[in-house]
């Protein structure tokens, strides 16, 4: 009988749901393993993100299905024609899957699901060999046929068969292997990276939604810099993020810049791990390659900002992201050069403005503009910090006096219709324009004299074209 490490002892408690479910099985003629995370973990004594527990058995989904219903509290079909029944007891999550291989045809997005009766032919299809080590639930019995736990111990990613076999029965196993390589610290075999560069193409065939799910995993990994590095140098990024590799710039010995790849994997690598502001340290400088020029100062990025926030945009919505997280994600890379637009200090208006713009963004364009500083000059950086302290007060500051997250102007929609005697349109959309950025510029101001104002702008430009009050704005700061 297999030593049950400490972590896996609740499942193996009598009245535990794995139990329960074990012995449901066993009087229909199957035994059930664990397997999967949950046993790695366990040796690797980690804690799981997540509740779910992996179960694999040679029964049938449609014999899981008649177990489960009646007995447990939940019942989710949405995987049962890939061999996948999922259900909750006790406020466990169970994922309980028939021993399988799932292959896939070269012109296919889905795979061809082909059901096994032993458990040894189910770990030899499993993704790598620390996920391929299963104990048997009825009475604890360890199977690691693959060198698991050796590879566990030596912090080492390898794959149950050749890479060549695993990555072709799933492709997207070569970005959960950089997943790995990130979450875990492990280092990739050498005949993995291998395949990788050899089978990247193979990659097309998976669909966007899973790459975008996998490739979020590995970007909310607690450092995910080793993951990045290497779908970069394997060009794996260039299947699903061709972005990425363009931004190893060559490096031209007269007029110098530092390696903007490097710098963003460093900038990713220094935010928190919170996946908008992950994706927009990973795509802030993608503008950088299509806008390089030379002048007197060196080499320069003018607009990047710009031209990095379609390009994010494009690249997040062909990746299948939310519409919440495509826009919220352009806008932090449209903004991250804001704070170094004022270069004479920030005035009032300077602070509504920013703050106006980032809105709920403000916390991750912030930590974004502290982590876009990698330089290795300490005087440097400390500067940029003291600018950017600076700037947090000031925006605590005029926060207390003015409830800025609450910015509004003076007079609302119905108001300006009743002033100007309008109708809602054109007219009244500038108008609040107008009044907003008298909000922005000077403060708060009464309702009389916004009335006033609004008067006079309307007597000057009946047709509402004239735009702000104030000319001018933040000059653009130099870009390195």
């Amino acid at each position: 009988m297999t030593a049950v490490p400490p972590r896996l002892a609740r499942f193996f408690e009598p009245d535990s749901a794995s139990q329960q479910l074990s012995r449901r099985l066993a009087q229909e003629g199957h035994r059930a393993y664990l397997v999967g995370g949950s046993v790695r973990d366990a040796f690797l004594d980690r804690t799981r993100p997540d509740s779910d527990i992996d179960i694999a058995t040679d029964a049938r989904p449609d014999v899981i299905e008649r177990v489960v219903k009646g007995w447990a509290d939940a019942v989710w079909l949405q995987g049962e024609r890939f061999g996948t029944v999922g259900a909750e007891k006790d406020g466990d999550r169970l994922e309980i899957t028939t021993f399988r291989a799932e292959i896939y045809r070269d012109d296919s997005r889905k795979p061809e699901v082909s059901f096994s009766d032993d458990v040894a032919t189910d770990l030899s299809r499993r993704d790598f060999t620390i996920n391929a080590i299963a104990i048997a639930l009825d009475e604890p019995e360890l199977l690691d046929p693959y060198d698991g736990l050796v590879d566990l111990a030596a912090r080492r990613l390898r794959t149950p068969l050749s890479p060549e076999v695993s990555f072709g029965d799933d492709p997207l196993r070569m970005l959960r292997a950089a997943r790995f390589v990130a979450t875990l610290g492990f280092e990739p075999d050498a005949d993995l990276v291998h395949a990788v560069e050899e089978m990247r193409e193979r990659l097309r065939i998976i669909s966007a939604e899973r790459i975008r799910d996998e490739l979020s995993k590995l970007l909310l990994a607690e450092d995910p810099s080793a993951g990045l590095w290497l779908i970069a140098r394997t060009k794996l990024a260039a299947e699903f993020l061709p972005e990425l590799n363009a931004m190893e710039l060559e490096q031209d010995p007269i007029h110098r810049h530092k390696d903007v790849l490097a710098h963003t994997i460093a900038v990713v690598a220094k935010t928190s791990a919170r996946l908008k502001l992950r994706l927009g340290a990973l795509l802030h400088d993608v503008g950088k390659p299509g806008t390089r020029g030379y002048g007197p100062q060196g080499v320069t990025f003018h607009y990047h900002d710009v031209v990095g926030a379609r390009m994010a945009r494009d690249r997040l919505l062909a990746l299948r992201y939310s519409n919440d997280v495509v826009d919220d994600v352009a806008k932090l890379v449209e903004l991250h050069l804001r704070f170094h637009t004022y270069k004479m200090g920030w005035t009032d208006s300077a602070v509504r403005r920013y703050v106006r713009d980032a809105g709920p963004l403000l916390e991750d364009l912030n930590e974004l503009t502290r982590s876009d500083c990698t330089t290795r000059n300490a005087k440097k950086a400390a500067a940029l910090a003291r600018r950017m302290d600076e700037l947090e007060a000031r925006i605590a500051e005029l926060q207390e006096q003015e409830e800025m997250s609450k910015l509004r102007p003076a007079l609302d929609g119905n108001a300006v219709q009743e002033i100007l005697g309008v109708g809602p349109g054109r007219i009244v959309g500038k108008a609040l324009e107008f009044l907003m950025e008298i909000r922005i510029e000077e403060g708060e101001i009464s309702e009389a004299e916004a009335t006033k104002r609004l008067r006079d702008w309307f007597r000057a430009d009946p047709d509402g074209v004239a735009g702000s009050p104030h000319d001018g704005g933040p000059e653009r700061a130099a870009e390195e």
